[in-house]
């Protein structure tokens, strides 16, 4: 009867709580917007099925040895994890799982060493996190083969449009406020860290967002990231209300002029020229920003096409997969099941909408100042959602204008927006990453 009883409370079943019922629910969810709806699928379909896994009871896949040794049922090794870590809640998982999150290094090495010791071990999932996310490898890598898909052409064809991208990236600021603001008014509980990676949602830029988060706010990478592509792909649907409403019939039919040849020394000059200045003036931003211009100089140097072709294809989708399954991990329901989560979520849109808005609004006030004038539906582009934002700007100046094709036109402060989020990262680590 023991064998039978010790059977049945290993099981998934004897250890299942609502909490993970909701979270494998949400993951389905995410399953069902990815492949039903075609919502940002090559990220939501890893995220979802990640998810899923991590909520699986009794599997710890999304665990550290020491928090799968903390969520077993040996008091022993609750004790002398408890000891390592100072704590005196030796009975305690929950106190002990908190007090293991905000132990120093040294700490937690020695938790996990005794965890070990014990036979328990990192949880496949945990295992992907440190490598990809944790290390910062896996965003750096989609940065530089999403620069291998860029074309600066537009963008210098057409300088001017910098400026919108730079706009697009208020909606960044505007919420790290509001994050404040909610805190201050005990709302929610965000610190500036944690509202300054909420902040980055703005920039419309998954790897920006989930690189800020997995850096200042670790424990919010799971619905930051899932705020990012939820939005991302709903683009279509957030923008044009807002740009309809901030301009005229008018305006959206501003037709603009054809834009002049750049010719391929222009573009091989510019990453490295990019680079360096950025860099000079904020060294926080090299890393996102380095690895977006080497990608688009090995697109735009024509040697190494190999190359070029590797991380456009191949290489940036494996690293999506593993990056997708990192952030589901952190999807588990005693860390995404929280008010804040909500606040994320709300935060996030609020920081797309303004963002869309920004952009819109500079252009127009642009064109006040500019004979040539600009079409302020180019100006939502600037959010970076590269190139469905661009897409966007172009559906809506046809509806006004069914001659108008905007498209090599947004996809200037489209590009411009990618540049901008990667320098308002560096701002955020830069400012609260000490």
């Amino acid at each position: 009867m023991d064998n039978l009883l010790r059977l049945w409370q290993s099981t998934g079943l004897a250890q299942f709580e609502p909490g993970q019922a909701v979270m494998i629910l949400i993951g389905i969810a995410l399953l069902f917007l990815a492949i039903r709806k075609g919502f940002e699928p090559l990220l939501l379909v890893p995220i979802g099925f990640g998810g899923i896994m991590a909520n699986i009871p009794g599997a710890g896949l999304a665990y550290s040895a020491a928090e799968n040794a903390l969520h077993g049922s040996d008091p022993a090794v609750w004790a002398e994890i408890a000891t390592t870590l100072g704590s005196a809640a030796v009975a305690d998982a929950r106190a002990l799982l908190d007090a293991l999150a905000t132990a120093d290094l040294s700490q937690q090495v020695a938790a996990s060493r005794v965890a070990a010791e014990a036979g328990y071990g990192d949880g496949m999932l945990y295992s992907f996190y440190m490598v990809a996310i944790a290390s910062g490898v896996a965003p750096l890598v989609i940065f530089m083969g999403v620069g291998a898909m860029t074309d600066f052409g537009p963008l210098l064809a057409n300088p001017r449009t910098l400026f919108l991208g730079a706009a697009a990236q208020f909606g960044i600021f505007a919420t790290v406020l509001g994050a404040v603001g909610l805190t201050s008014l005990g709302i929610m509980d965000f610190s500036l860290a944690d509202a300054a990676a909420i902040g980055i949602i703005g920039g419309a830029d998954g790897p920006t967002a989930i690189y800020v988060a997995s850096i200042l706010a670790p424990d919010l990478l799971g619905p930051i990231a899932v705020a990012a592509y939820s939005y991302m792909a709903l683009v279509p649907l957030i923008q044009p209300p807002i740009m309809r409403a901030l301009t005229t019939r008018a305006e959206r039919e501003i037709v603009m002029t054809q834009l002049r040849v750049v010719s391929r020394r222009e573009k091989i000059v510019f990453p490295l020229v990019l680079l360096i200045l950025v860099a000079l003036l904020l060294p926080a931003a090299a890393p996102l920003l380095g690895m977006f211009c080497f990608g688009n100089l090995m697109k735009e140097c024509g040697v190494v096409g190999r190359l070029s072709d590797t991380a456009q294809n191949a290489l940036i989708n494996i690293t999506t997969i593993f990056l997708g399954l990192s952030v589901g991990s952190k999807l588990v329901a005693d860390k995404f099941l929280d008010i804040n989560t909500l606040g994320i979520m709300g935060l996030g849109i609020v920081a797309f909408a303004i963002g869309t808005a920004s952009g819109v609004l500079i252009a127009k006030l642009m064109n006040r100042f500019g004979s040539n004038p600009l079409n302020p539906l180019i100006g939502s582009a600037g959010v970076s959602a590269v190139p469905m934002a661009a897409r966007v700007s172009n559906k809506v100046g046809l509806e006004a204008n069914p001659h108008n094709y905007l498209l090599m036109h947004a996809m200037g402060p489209n590009v411009a927006g990618v540049v901008g989020s990667a320098v308002a990262a560096g701002v955020m680590i830069s400012l609260v990453g000490g």
